[in-house]
């Protein structure tokens, strides 16, 4: 079968990939539409060490299923998205619900498994979603993002009419910012890319250069999306004493690295009584949910749309300065 595969220093589209094999409890899963993020972008750079079938953002349709105690033939044909964290269900974090957080996780295309951009790939029954027929395939590839985004604002906390600054123009910056705007939230966002931050006007957002904002600390919340020290300190700058900072990105550098860029400094966080928040995966069930309910723009997020066949040039529009997401239909 055809795969898009990466060994550490190519990316290439292969013809003769094997069949992967179907265990117990999972499901053989033909894509119907795939997306190419930044998270799959940093393996190709070497950023995260992953080698393989690469690609994590899918919606698919369930050809076979091969059942367990739990049974799982209902799935059968029906169109899905799946959870990208595969963990053992008896993982004692997985029983407590925080299976996202387990050390023995797998990551599908990015951490141990083989990824999605391929003819047919497998997944764990009690990882997948069924899609309602009223969502489009466009919309359903970007519940990963939009899981993300929804989780961010829930763990935020939004209570009366905050104020709300997002640092960052990714898709999950952009989806994070429709949600808490429809949350009675007072929500402006700011970036670096013009082109990204122009989505904006369409959804009546309140944007700007990251360059051009003052700090004034008068936020009451301020989400960091990029990962970079800089950006953290800025918001440790605009939040308000005792205010909320949410860092969607670990920060670069971390303590570990050998480099001579220096880390943010954290005084702020003690002087200001800052409260510092960690928000990463979401639940895709709550994000096809919102989907379905609210007029949440995804669509707008796909700046290029590819085959398969193209793989190697899609990835090369998804690289280019104010791409956000790229499609590829097998």
């Amino acid at each position: 079968m055809r795969a898009v595969t990466f060994d550490g220093n190519t990316l290439r589209l292969v013809q003769d990939y094997a069949e992967p094999a179907l265990q117990p409890g999972h499901a053989l899963i033909r894509p119907t539409l795939l997306a190419i993020d930044a998270t799959d972008l940093a393996v190709i750079r070497g950023d995260i060490p992953h080698t393989g079938v690469v690609g994590h953002l899918f919606v698919g349709v369930v050809e076979r299923v091969e059942p367990d105690a739990a049974g799982g033939k209902q799935l059968e044909s029906r169109r899905v998205v799946g959870s990208i964290n595969v963990v053992p269900p008896d993982s004692q974090l997985a029983r407590r619900g925080l299976g996202n957080h387990a050390l023995e996780r797998r990551i599908l295309g990015l951490r141990q498994m083989d990824g999605c951009f391929a003819d047919r790939f497998v997944m764990p029954l009690h990882n997948l979603v069924p899609v309602p027929e009223a969502i489009s395939d466009e919309q359903a590839v970007l519940t990963e993002p939009l899981a993300a985004a929804v989780h961010t604002s829930r763990i935020t906390r939004i209570e009366g009419k905050p104020y709300v600054t997002i640092i960052g123009d990714d898709p999950v910056a952009l989806l994070s910012a429709q949600i808490m705007t429809r949350l009675n939230a007072s929500v402006r966002l700011l970036g670096t890319n013009a082109e990204r931050l122009a989505l904006c006007d369409k959804w009546q957002i309140r944007h700007r250069l990251l360059s051009d904002v003052g700090l004034r600390q008068d936020q009451d919340i301020v989400i960091e999306c990029t990962g970079e020290a800089e950006n953290v300190a800025s918001a440790m700058r605009m939040v308000r004493p005792r205010g909320r900072i949410v860092l969607r990105r670990a920060v670069l550098p971390t303590p570990d690295e050998s480099t001579d860029r220096p880390g943010p400094d954290l005084m702020p966080v003690v002087l200001n009584e800052l409260e510092l928040i960690g928000a990463r995966c979401g639940n895709m069930s709550e994000a096809l949910s919102v989907m379905s309910r609210q007029p949440i723009d995804l669509v707008s997020l796909i700046t290029r749309r590819f085959r398969l066949d193209d793989a190697l040039d899609a990835y090369r529009a998804a690289a280019e300065p104010g791409a956000l997401l790229v499609t590829m239909q097998p």
